[in-house]
């Protein structure tokens, strides 16, 4: 690594990290400059475990000695700054205080994703990245194999989707499918049950579901408010439900996400965690 103090905002290696909390900018511009920012020691060491390249990292000084011995031998340039100077770069306070620039890795082919999969999600235009994120670290946690995106879904690599999944966005296979009629084919081809989550008079209770769970399943999961779209719902082969009380209509999706992985799960790990935190 190549450590560098930095005091000038107008530093090139900085243009990067400017204007982060500008949203419609980073989400165009990082997908089609080939990057995106991971941000905190954890989520960085994570995107480096997972073998995701850094062209460069932004550290306030007390952040150094903590990511040194993971960016030792890398060839990366190491940037240092006070926290007022990352604030002012970044346009927002950097709590954890480690930002880094990675590279994008290459979008598998949903047809190779699927091969030994079991269980799948596909999120359709979910647009909030703090629910995606939310979903990946649901997948990782219960044990799921994949998750597959439509072209309108928020990117699951944007900086706030990364942090909230706790850097499970590096460990979770996923992948861009195309319009309902292709990514019906894919999963069928695949041998998958496709399940949309959704509300309807001849909907499947998710309970029921899981007594007589298929072998392979892809459970379907949409936008926040609208739910999932007739394209969708047309495309699976059954609608699954959870059962609500006191008259709520639905979960958050992310949380309804977790609930059917839980119930679908057939060899979710128990290592004694608390599934809080």
């Amino acid at each position: 690594m190549r450590v560098q103090e930095v005091a000038d905002p107008g530093h090139p290696l900085l243009a990067d990290y400017t204007d982060l909390t500008d949203v419609a900018l980073r989400s165009v511009r990082e997908p089609a400059e080939g990057l995106y920012i991971a941000e905190s020691a954890k989520v960085i060491r994570r995107a480096i475990a997972a073998g995701h390249r850094s062209r460069s990292v932004l550290l306030e000084p007390k952040w150094l000695p903590d990511l040194e011995p993971v960016l030792a031998p890398l060839d990366v340039d190491v940037l240092v700054a006070t926290p007022a100077l990352v604030e002012h770069v970044t346009g927002y306070r950097v709590h954890r205080g480690a930002l880094a620039a990675m590279h994008r890795p290459a979008l598998a082919d949903p047809a190779e994703l699927l091969a030994d999969a079991r269980t799948v999600v596909v999120l359709e235009d979910i647009v909030d990245h703090t629910n995606v994120g939310a979903v990946f670290r649901s997948v990782a946690g219960l044990g799921a194999d994949a998750v597959l995106v439509t072209p309108r879904c928020a990117d699951p690599l944007y900086r706030r989707s990364v942090r909230v999944s706790m850097g499970t966005v590096f460990q979770v296979p996923w992948t861009r499918v195309g319009e309902w009629d292709a990514t019906r084919e894919v999963l069928h081809a695949a041998g998958f049950d496709i399940a949309a989550l959704a509300l309807a008079d001849d909907a499947t209770g998710l309970r029921e579901y899981a007594g007589e769970r298929p072998e392979r399943v892809a459970i379907l999961l949409g936008a926040e408010g609208d739910g999932l779209s007739r394209h969708a719902v047309r495309a699976a082969d059954r609608v699954v439900t959870i059962p609500m009380a006191h008259g709520v209509d639905s979960l958050n999706v992310a949380a309804a996400g977790a609930v059917a992985l839980y119930a679908l799960s057939t060899d979710a790990p128990d290592d004694g965690s608390t599934g809080l935190g």
